[in-house]
């Protein structure tokens, strides 16, 4: 019997997106924006009139209990409503990434499922109406419905919020990832993400950078300025985690090797090899660098870290349909 599998990547952002105007509708307060990669996915199919009882995840092989479940039921609700369809669901997600540790695999793994949602309904959504569903999953999922990089438009409602395509980064673009800690995180990017923009007292000078950020990025982007992109998404990222910790109470996901592979980084310029530092909400490190410069990168914080604990990873494609009999 053929299967149709979605393979949806993660992505890392560049300009941050970390607070809600809407938590039920997962709408933001700022627009960010995102480099999709290679190295990370999710692989999930869903079947509709399956020979299921009922709603039946089943992620890495390993049935998921009622509160994972239940999630993903309200989820293909977007789907079944619009389509006619009232079946149960057997969903099977097999994910490439670690779970829960600032590794975006949310992003990957609802973006897949939407994917995968959309060829079982037979809606056919285009990939902006699938960014805009994507996003009810997991405010990050509606970026990488797309490869190179991507923009999150924060839109006005729900309508026109949704990620655009901005440029293929088919040019000399890498990004090393550091595992510092593949463990799920004590304190999740949702409560995280409530808990700052309650309580920090940065955070609006934070939203009022950002806007600004994007704008310079963007324009980063289109002349392939690499230092200035990767200044602005080191200074971006920083200013996030700055926020975290004028939270009430403060809230940091750095561990000492993070600080360790942030220093190795500022050593690495200094002796002029231009990469640049980023982390979302987890201890690991990404390092936004040159393709070429990648291997000689991999092979200085092999010096400090494990070999398993450093992936080069190329800019990755948008979502994906793959067939296995």
């Amino acid at each position: 019997m053929t299967e149709k599998k979605v393979r949806a990547y993660t992505n890392i952002a560049l300009i941050k997106y970390w607070g809600k105007r809407n938590a039920e509708l997962i709408l933001p307060t700022s627009s960010s924006l995102s480099l999709t990669l290679d190295a990370f996915y999710t692989e999930t199919s869903v079947s509709f009139n399956a020979d299921v009882k009922q709603d039946t995840f089943y992620l890495n092989d390993n049935l998921q209990d009622t509160a994972a479940t239940q999630k993903v039921s309200r989820f293909l609700q977007l789907f079944r409503e619009p389509a006619g369809i009232s079946s149960p669901a057997l969903v099977k997600s097999t994910n490439f990434v670690p779970t829960a540790a600032g590794l975006a695999s949310s992003a990957s793994g609802m973006a897949a499922l939407a994917g995968a949602a959309n060829l079982a309904s037979g809606l056919d959504l285009n990939p902006r109406d699938l960014s805009l569903v994507a996003r009810r999953g997991s405010g990050s999922a509606t970026r990488s419905i797309y490869g190179g990089f991507v923009e999150w438009q924060m839109g006005t409602t729900s309508a026109d919020s949704y990620a655009v395509p901005i440029d293929d980064a088919s040019w000399d673009i890498g990004m090393g990832v550091v595992v510092v800690n593949h463990h799920e995180k004590s304190v999740s990017s949702r409560e995280g993400m409530k808990n700052t923009v309650a309580t920090s007292p940065f955070y609006a000078g934070w939203l009022e950078s950002t806007a600004k950020d994007l704008i310079e990025i963007k324009e980063a982007i289109r002349s392939q300025d690499f230092q200035k992109l990767g200044e602005i998404t080191e200074s971006n990222g920083m200013k996030m985690h700055g926020t975290m910790l004028g939270a009430n109470p403060p809230l940091s996901y750095w561990e000492p090797d993070s600080v360790v592979a942030m220093q190795l980084v500022r050593q690495l310029r200094k002796e002029g090899i231009p990469c640049y530092f980023t982390m979302d909400a987890g201890p690991n490190v990404k390092v936004l660098c040159r393709l070429s410069d990648s291997a000689k990168i991999k092979t200085r914080f092999a010096e400090v870290f494990q070999k398993d604990q450093l992936i080069v990873a190329k800019p990755g494609p948008g979502l994906q349909v793959l067939t296995s009999n």
